[in-house]
C-alpha cells in the first residue's frame, strides 16, 4: 500500500496507522544509518593516513639522500623523504667562511664582497638574507618563530608564506613526487625547481611547431 492508494481509495483507519508507522520506522532507520556513516567518515578523516604514518625507506646514502626522512608533523608521525638540497660543494658548509669569528653585520644591504652573483628577486622590498638564513649558524635556516631548521627542511620555511603551495606539495599536486601511489614516496624540495632567491621561472623560448604531414609529400 502506498500514498497514491491512500488518496484514491477509502481504507480503514487501522491500515492508515500501520502504513504511517512503517514509514516512520523506515525514516528512523535511514537517519540512523546516515548518522553512523557520517560518524565513521569523520573518524576516518581524523585518523592519521596509514600510508604516511611510517617513515619511507630511503635509497642508499651514496645517492645523496639523507639517512632519515624529515618529520613535519610529530602528532601524526608523518614524514617526507627528500633528496639532498641542490647546494654547491664550493659553498657548503657555509660555516667554512661564516665562522662567527667577527660580529654579524645585520644591516640590509647589497652584497658587494661575496655572493655577488646572487640577485634577490624574492620580495626584495621586504626580505633579505638573514630573514631566512640563520645569523648565528649559516649551516641552518630559521623560521619566523626563530626555530632553526636544516636545509632539507626548507619546505617549512617556504610554507610560511606560500601556504597554498605547501598544502598542494604535501599531497603531491604541486612539485614532483615519486614512488608508489599506495606506499613509499619521495618529494623534491621547492628549491629543486625554484631558485630561492629568484623563484619565478624565466621565460622559455618556444620550440618550432611540428611540420604538417602533407608537407612531407
Amino acid at each position: 500500500m502506498d500514498l497514491r492508494t491512500l488518496t484514491t481509495q477509502r481504507i480503514p483507519g487501522a491500515a492508515v496507522r500501520t502504513l504511517l508507522r512503517d514509514a516512520a520506522v523506515a525514516l528512523a532507520a535511514g537517519a540512523l544509518a546516515y548518522g553512523c556513516a557520517t560518524h565513521a567518515s569523520k573518524d576516518a578523516i581524523d585518523q592519521p593516513d596509514p600510508l604516511h604514518t611510517t617513515a619511507a625507506k630511503l635509497p642508499p646514502a651514496e645517492l645523496g639522500l639523507p639517512p632519515n626522512p624529515i618529520k613535519y608533523n610529530e602528532d601524526k608521525g608523518e614524514t617526507f623523504a627528500v633528496p639532498k638540497p641542490p647546494i654547491s660543494d664550493d659553498f657548503w658548509p657555509c660555516t667554512q667562511c661564516h665562522d662567527n669569528s667577527s660580529p654579524v653585520d645585520r644591516t640590509r644591504r647589497e652584497l658587494k664582497d661575496e655572493h655577488t652573483k646572487i640577485v634577490l628577486e624574492h620580495d626584495a622590498e621586504h626580505r633579505w638574507c638573514l630573514d631566512c638564513h640563520d645569523a648565528m649558524n649559516r649551516d641552518f635556516l630559521h623560521l619566523a618563530s626563530g626555530v632553526t631548521i636544516t636545509f632539507d627542511e626548507s619546505y617549512k620555511l617556504c610554507g610560511q608564506c606560500h601556504g597554498d603551495k605547501y598544502r598542494d606539495w604535501r599531497v603531491g599536486v604541486h612539485g614532483k613526487r615519486t614512488g608508489m601511489w599506495n606506499g613509499e614516496k619521495q618529494y623534491l624540495l621547492c628549491v629543486h625547481c625554484h631558485n630561492p632567491h629568484s623563484p619565478h621561472f624565466k621565460p622559455l623560448k618556444p620550440e618550432t611547431p611540428p611540420l604538417r604531414p602533407d608537407l612531407y609529400r
